[in-house]
């Protein structure tokens, strides 16, 4: 879909959406818009209950006076709340119910409301990414869609009064999503086609941003004594692959900020074999690997003025004949055995290695990394937050503060002796899981700490946030590629130079 920018004027075709504040208050364009339908927009409004507030939407059919077949009315609320996110969700809400509707065009108007803080250019932008956002669809494999069904609305125009400012801002925005489309793209993908030779193919693609790629075989690895993150790959007919992608930016010889990602391609939990029931979900336990790949391209794309390394750790867990065992010890990069207790828990393992191999190779400001861990954070946060463990308060902070700001939330977990204790193992330095049905994320984050080397580092355990089961806000239903929009903003907001 197509996104563009224009001064403030009533369009002589497709829909137009006007922004309403609370209290069912129109802007100037608004008002002008009113007046030429004979007052048609004050009767809509009253007649319903539609009051202006954020997200409510209310559809005008066959309005007299102009030449729109239809006329959107969107809720933004209190002037004086309007941020970025409102922002995102009004672009959001006016496109959801245009994208199949036979309609091609969709005219939003950014009117004028008193006390609306956020600059016009910067209101634009943010409503186009929301609108962009929410038309995402992932139907390569359709062949039968019926007509009516199939998607429509194929340009987005922003009406400002700031337009030229806003295209500007928008070449930056249209790079993030890039990076986010890529990742939902990736992590939409079934097993068959997403597999760890294959995703790494996608991680060479980033080449022609001038991203540098690196791509470990499993002899390269071997050589480095990744125990671990063999070890769960060793069942798959698909050989484990680690990938190393850096975007130097920033000055030369300025320390790198890194990311790291699991990359289990497919999850079948291994010789832990998981129950049949909803077990292709599994191919997207990738997410974490998918929103660095996206990320990388995000940064790259917009010319980051930072030094960044992307570290995706790519395998397969299959229950072969070659399959890891219950039982088995295998010894990590960093010379630390582990005792895998249960092999459905191994992205650990292989984010156990990449930890290491990043911290080692690449001394970095810090490290985040972004794994569907543990289904128990789910039971803890639910969909709403992604869990964050880290052993640096700065960091903790700087990452939960921007998850507020870009709408991917996340929250503080534990982290502390007593919870270690729980992985220590009787035959090895250390064991996989703790003790059933307890704090389980927390072990999960404890067992990596043990990689980290004492350098700054934040896990993002995000099994509830990588999937939306329904649509939400500017997210589609489906891969969200949550992360991408967080750390773009976070090496924005505090590492670029």
């Amino acid at each position: 879909m197509k996104i563009a920018f224009s001064p403030v004027a009533l369009p002589k075709a497709g829909v137009v959406a006007v922004t309403v504040a609370a209290e069912r208050a129109l802007g100037a364009f608004g008002r002008d818009l009113d007046q030429r339908t004979g007052g048609l927009l004050t009767r809509a409004m009253e007649s319903g209950r539609f009051s202006g507030k954020a997200d409510e939407v209310l559809t005008v059919l066959a309005p007299t006076g102009v030449d729109s077949g239809r006329i959107l009315l969107v809720g933004i609320g209190k002037p004086a709340e309007v941020t970025a996110l409102t922002a995102n969700s009004a672009g959001a809400v006016a496109v959801a119910g245009l994208v199949t509707s036979g309609e091609t065009e969709l005219s939003i108007a950014v009117d004028s409301h008193d006390g609306v803080t956020l600059p016009a250019a910067e209101l634009a932008v943010e409503i186009a990414f929301g609108a962009a956002s929410r038309s995402y669809r992932f139907d390569k494999y359709k062949t039968k869609t019926p007509a009516e069904k199939k998607p429509s609305l194929k340009k987005v125009t922003v009406l400002t009064d700031e337009a030229k400012a806003a295209k500007k801002a928008w070449d930056r925005q249209e790079k993030l999503l890039d990076g986010v489309f890529l990742t939902r793209d990736l992590v939409s993908e079934p097993g068959n086609i997403i597999y760890p030779e294959s995703l790494a193919e996608h991680c060479l693609a980033l080449k022609d941003l001038g991203v540098e790629v690196e791509v470990l075989d499993e002899k390269k690895m071997k050589k480095l004594g990744m125990g671990a993150l063999l070890g769960v790959g060793q069942g798959s007919a698909h050989p484990p692959r680690l990938v190393i992608m850096r975007w130097n930016g920033g000055a030369e010889g300025d320390a790198p900020v890194a990311f790291i990602g699991k990359g289990i391609t497919f999850d079948t939990g291994g010789i832990s074999i998981k129950p049949a029931a909803n077990m292709e979900d599994m191919k997207w336990d990738m997410a974490g690997s998918g929103a660095v790949i996206g990320l990388l391209a995000a940064l790259a794309g917009r010319k980051a003025k930072a030094n960044v390394v992307g570290v995706v750790a790519l395998a397969e867990n299959m229950p072969g004949g070659n399959a890891q065992r219950p039982g088995d010890i295998v010894t990590s990069m960093s010379g630390q055995t582990i005792e895998v207790l249960n092999t459905d828990a191994e992205g650990r393992l292989v984010l156990a290695d990449a930890l290491w191999y990043t911290q080692a190779t690449f001394k970095p400001k810090f490290m985040v990394n972004l794994a569907t861990l543990t289904g128990a954070i789910i039971v803890s946060l639910g969909n709403e937050h992604a869990g964050l463990f880290s052993n640096n308060d700065e960091l903790a902070e700087r990452l939960a503060a921007t998850g507020k700001k870009t709408g991917e939330l996340l929250w503080r977990m534990p982290l502390a002796p007593a919870y270690d204790k729980d992985i220590d193992s009787d035959a090895a330095d250390m064991k996989n899981i703790g003790r059933p049905m307890t704090a389980g994320s927390i072990i999960g984050a404890q067992f990596l700490q043990r990689f980290v080397n004492g350098t700054p580092w934040a896990h993002l355990d995000i099994a509830g946030t990588a999937w939306a089961k329904a649509d939400r806000g500017i997210v589609p239903k489906g891969a969200t590629a949550f992360g991408v929009r967080l750390l773009d903003r976070l090496v924005a907001d505090h590492y670029e130079g």
